[in-house]
Protein backbone atom coordinates (compact mmCIF):
# COMPACT_ATOMS: atom_id res chain seq x y z
CA UNK A 1 0.00 0.00 0.00
CA UNK A 2 0.99 3.59 -0.51
CA UNK A 3 1.33 6.04 2.38
CA UNK A 4 -1.58 8.12 1.07
CA UNK A 5 -3.82 5.03 1.32
CA UNK A 6 -2.86 4.65 5.00
CA UNK A 7 -3.59 8.34 5.58
CA UNK A 8 -7.14 7.89 4.25
CA UNK A 9 -7.95 5.29 6.92
CA UNK A 10 -9.61 6.18 10.20
CA UNK A 11 -7.63 5.57 13.41
CA UNK A 12 -9.51 2.35 14.17
CA UNK A 13 -9.08 1.10 10.61
CA UNK A 14 -5.38 1.94 10.79
CA UNK A 15 -4.98 -0.08 14.00
CA UNK A 16 -6.85 -2.98 12.42
CA UNK A 17 -4.62 -2.80 9.34
CA UNK A 18 -1.47 -2.84 11.49
CA UNK A 19 -2.78 -5.90 13.35
CA UNK A 20 -3.60 -7.62 10.06
CA UNK A 21 -0.15 -6.88 8.65
CA UNK A 22 1.58 -8.17 11.80
CA UNK A 23 -0.35 -11.43 11.67
CA UNK A 24 0.48 -11.74 7.97
CA UNK A 25 4.17 -11.19 8.77
CA UNK A 26 4.01 -13.87 11.46
CA UNK A 27 2.53 -16.36 8.98
CA UNK A 28 5.14 -15.53 6.36
CA UNK A 29 8.07 -15.91 8.77
CA UNK A 30 6.67 -19.21 9.98
CA UNK A 31 6.41 -20.44 6.39
CA UNK A 32 9.97 -19.31 5.73
CA UNK A 33 11.23 -21.21 8.77
CA UNK A 34 9.81 -24.49 7.52
CA UNK A 35 10.80 -23.85 3.90
CA UNK A 36 7.34 -23.36 2.41
CA UNK A 37 7.77 -19.71 1.39
CA UNK A 38 8.35 -19.30 -2.33
CA UNK A 39 8.75 -15.53 -2.55
CA UNK A 40 10.93 -14.09 0.19
CA UNK A 41 10.28 -10.54 -1.00
CA UNK A 42 6.77 -10.75 0.48
CA UNK A 43 8.26 -10.45 3.98
CA UNK A 44 10.11 -7.29 2.96
CA UNK A 45 6.93 -5.77 1.47
CA UNK A 46 4.86 -6.51 4.60
CA UNK A 47 7.55 -5.09 6.91
CA UNK A 48 7.64 -1.88 4.88
CA UNK A 49 3.84 -1.62 4.96
CA UNK A 50 3.90 -1.98 8.75
CA UNK A 51 6.49 0.80 8.95
CA UNK A 52 4.39 3.07 6.72
CA UNK A 53 1.28 2.45 8.82
CA UNK A 54 3.12 3.10 12.08
CA UNK A 55 4.58 6.30 10.62
CA UNK A 56 1.11 7.58 9.76
CA UNK A 57 -0.11 6.66 13.24
CA UNK A 58 2.77 8.53 14.85
CA UNK A 59 2.18 11.57 12.62
CA UNK A 60 -1.38 11.68 13.89
CA UNK A 61 -0.23 11.42 17.51
CA UNK A 62 2.08 14.40 16.99
CA UNK A 63 -0.56 16.26 14.93
CA UNK A 64 1.69 16.53 11.92
CA UNK A 65 0.05 16.95 8.55
CA UNK A 66 1.51 16.08 5.15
Amino acid sequence: MEVKEFRELSPKELDAKIYELKSQLFDLTRKQAVGQLEHGDEIKRVRKDIAKAKTVKRERELNLSK
